[in-house]
């Protein structure tokens, strides 16, 4: 467990790293470029440079770098607006990449027809269940299903491309429908189920995740079926069981735990390409 959080924080000491770029990148501008423009408009104002923006910003940047402009503090100014401009350029680029990559994901699961999704059946991206609380064999309420959807559900934020659950629908792609877990809630519809959904998500694996999943509702058959669609994870997502967190992933057409050396590894692959997302 020690080298797993270890490794955990050697991804954040190389997102560190792409800041404190950023940082040096937009304080280089400042100085080769904010510094000579602003020094550039200002003779403008006064009459004093008769040559162009390109000439001047060039000549000044060749003066700084040769050491014959000297002006430290009005530089180290430059430096540090630059810095926060390149910060705040990553961020924003962050961001937005963010939100444009989860939206083509959503835009993309729903174009795909519902029914067509079931008959191609369960795989890596599509799990189906019965219920979230309701036990059809023993007809009773079962809390235990919801750690089973909660497994599932961890697997697919850490997964590389997120995935589809079906709540309703039996493994083999009958439709089961919503109404017995409707009844075991305290408010028996559509809200209620999501409500309850999304706090056990929020509860069992992070209130940040919640952004991650989107639940839609479908009536097939005349009877509701809930679409939980859900994108890749920023970070490892562990679902704690007996006091002891667990890490589940996607293989195949489930979901599973690995141990210690196994997570490590799958942790090095998998998040290492998302140091600039």
């Amino acid at each position: 467990m020690k080298r797993f959080f270890l490794l955990i924080i050697s991804i954040w000491k190389q997102q560190f790293k792409i800041y404190v770029m950023a940082a040096l990148i937009g304080a280089l501008i400042g100085i080769f470029l904010l510094a000579p423009s602003y020094d550039y408009i200002n003779s403008r104002e006064h009459n004093a440079s008769p040559l162009s923006s390109l000439e001047y910003v060039f000549i000044q940047i060749s003066e700084i770098w040769t050491g014959k402009i000297n002006q430290n503090n009005l530089l180290l100014f430059y430096a540090e607006i630059g810095a926060m401009l390149g910060l705040l350029s990553l961020g924003f680029y962050r961001l937005v990449h963010r939100r444009l990559t989860r939206l083509e994901s959503l835009k993309s699961e729903l174009d795909k027809d519902l029914p067509s999704i079931i008959r191609q059946g369960e795989g890596p991206l599509l799990e189906f269940k019965s219920s979230l609380r309701w036990d059809m064999q023993e007809q009773r309420i079962n809390r235990a299903l919801e750690t089973v959807i909660m497994k599932t559900v961890a697997g697919f934020l850490n997964s590389h491309v997120g995935g589809t659950l079906l709540i309703g629908v039996r493994d083999d792609g009958e439709i089961i429908g919503l109404e017995k877990d409707y009844q075991t809630l305290k408010r028996p519809d559509q809200d209620g189920f999501e409500q309850t959904l999304m706090t056990a998500i929020s509860t069992n694996l992070g209130a940040d995740l919640c952004s991650n999943v989107h639940i839609l509702f479908h009536v097939i058959d005349q009877k509701d079926v809930c679409r939980v669609i859900i994108s890749p994870a920023l970070r490892p997502v562990f679902l704690n069981q007996g006091n002891a967190p667990k890490f589940f992933v996607r293989t195949g057409g489930g979901t599973r735990d690995l141990n210690i050396q196994e997570a490590l590894e799958y942790v090095a692959g998998r998040w290492k390409n998302l140091k600039m997302n």
